[in-house]
């Protein structure tokens, strides 16, 4: 009975320690805009700022000032390199983003749909429309 319940013990344990392996982790493609979609910054963007970003970004704790009204002076030309998403710092630090700069951990990172929208919006010439 003890020789049973020794290589049950075993077995179990075995089988805990290298049940739970991953090899790499899985990172999420973002999405291409269709050329044809034209993507808005007062219908698209703005929208992702109020309700993902404003609760720091409004000047009280964090650059740039991200509210309704003021974003667009905010971020253009200084965080964003129009048609060029890629270089642009505002891009680069989007919470959610694979490896991103952004300084601190939120609680709602964008999903890759939103991050893929700011992207298609500063590749698209990062206008104010």
């Amino acid at each position: 009975m003890k020789k049973l319940f020794r290589l049950a013990l075993v077995s179990s344990l075995s089988l805990m320690c290298f049940s739970c392996y991953y090899d790499e982790l899985y990172i999420e493609e973002i999405p291409e805009i269709p050329e044809d979609q034209v993507v808005s910054f007062q219908d698209d963007i703005q929208p992702l700022f109020t309700a993902n970003c404003i609760g720091c970004h409004n000047t009280t704790i964090a650059n740039p000032d991200l509210r309704e009204g003021n974003s667009y002076n905010a971020i253009v030309p200084e965080y964003v390199i129009a048609e060029d998403a890629e270089n642009s710092e505002l891009y680069q630090n989007l919470p959610g983003l694979p490896g991103t700069d952004h300084p601190v951990e939120t609680n709602s990172p964008l999903d890759v749909e939103e991050i893929a929208l700011i992207k298609g919006w500063i590749d698209q010439g990062a206008e104010n429309n």
